[in-house]
């Protein structure tokens, strides 16, 4: 674990600073990264990790928010790493970073309890903009994979599988499948963010998934959401 890392705040006195831990192979970026998210008023890098084991120990010792973590470690496969600090840290968001994503790689990431994709070639707004909207509960996915998803026509439609989804659940899982947050699903659909976030839970349960980015997917494999080349 590298030396810079910070002693977590106490519990009892919650911060509006995101808790941000880097997780990345490549000591150079991650040092430059962290030092990126201190520069804002908003972020706070607590620790950098190398390892898919320094990692597992950061997120114990500090409780970052928020973890980014490469997909490729030198020890570890990043996604079953994030399989097991989802599991357990419930409440734990984890963000995957990666050169490329494709169906495959995005599903055991849904799969694992990640939030979504950072592309690592990037631009560093596109990065703590990401950060910032994972923390409010947005589903992070590269551009060119919302650009893949075609939307079944026919809200009112309910096709062979759909596990009992309702034609306002289909809308708001419509919207999550074009990388939209509860927030701008709710103002889109005219309904309040309680009711939206409540569609979303439902959607989960009714999928038997744990993340968004899994609902996603497994709506994409039952037909509700079809995913094809970019568009």
């Amino acid at each position: 674990m590298d030396p810079s890392t910070r002693d977590s705040p106490d519990p009892a006195e919650p911060s509006p600073v995101i808790r941000v831990l880097v997780v990345d192979d490549h000591r150079t970026f991650a040092e430059l990264l962290a030092r990126a998210l201190d520069a804002e008023p908003d972020l706070e890098c607590v620790g950098r990790a190398h390892t898919a084991e320094e990692a597992v120990r950061a997120v114990r010792e500090h409780r970052p928010d928020l973890v980014l973590m490469d997909l490729q470690l030198p020890d570890r496969d990043g996604i079953a790493t994030t399989e097991d600090l989802v599991d357990e840290f419930p409440h734990l968001k984890v963000l995957i970073l990666t050169a490329h994503a494709g169906p495959t790689e995005m599903a055991r990431a849904g799969a694992a309890g990640a939030v979504g994709f950072l592309a690592k070639d990037g631009s560093l707004t596109d990065v703590l903009d990401a950060l910032r909207s994972a923390q409010l509960g947005s589903l992070i996915l590269p551009p060119s994979v919302v650009a893949g998803f075609s939307i079944r026509e026919g809200a009112d439609e309910r096709p062979p599988g759909d596990q009992g989804i309702t034609p306002r659940e289909l809308q708001v899982l419509r919207l999550l499948g074009l990388g939209h947050d509860p927030i701008s699903i709710a103002k889109e659909l005219g309904i309040s963010v309680h009711a939206c976030r409540g569609h979303v839970k439902n959607i989960m349960a009714k999928l038997d998934v744990q993340s968004q980015l899994e609902a996603v997917f497994v709506a994409s494999r039952s037909g509700l959401i079809s995913y094809g080349e970019p568009r």
